[in-house]
């Protein structure tokens, strides 16, 4: 895959955030607390808001950050948030929580068959995977 494509995939997926994190603290913010499950410590519109304004923060740093190894960092920052959200995505189904127009329980699956493809989208379009590898591996010897 090439470079530009990278970028571009960066660049939407930036761009999704952003709008998705402006979404939590304004237009959809009543379907985003239906999201939060009933159990989670913290007031779940609370919840909602900081979230959204981390998903506004990620998003910004995936549009505005090009060099590594910053942008692999955000890379995995990315993909560690799609991680953290995703136990609240399995309440939502098996809780049988309706939101966003997943009213049932095979939209509410396939939902969740979307947050691994979200993981892979942000290490693969910043890079992070190529980086982290490079960075973990030993340079060979030498020999005189």
């Amino acid at each position: 895959m090439s470079s530009p494509l990278r970028a571009v995939g960066q660049a939407l997926l930036g761009s999704f955030l952003v709008l998705a994190g402006v979404a939590h603290l304004t237009f959809a913010r009543t379907e985003f607390r239906a999201q939060v499950p009933p159990w989670f410590p913290a007031d779940a519109d609370l919840v909602v808001l900081v979230s959204g304004v981390v998903e506004i923060a990620v998003g910004a740093a995936l549009l505005l950050v090009w060099r590594h190894p910053a942008r692999a960092v955000v890379g995995l920052v990315t993909a560690a948030l799609f991680v953290a959200v995703f136990p609240g995505n399995i309440a939502q189904l098996t809780e049988h929580r309706d939101a966003f127009g997943l009213t049932s329980d095979t939209s509410r699956a396939v939902r969740l068959l979307f947050q691994p493809v979200l993981v892979v989208w942000a290490v693969w379009s910043t890079g992070a995977w190529r980086w982290w590898r490079r960075r973990r591996v030993p340079p060979p010897e030498q020999h005189p």
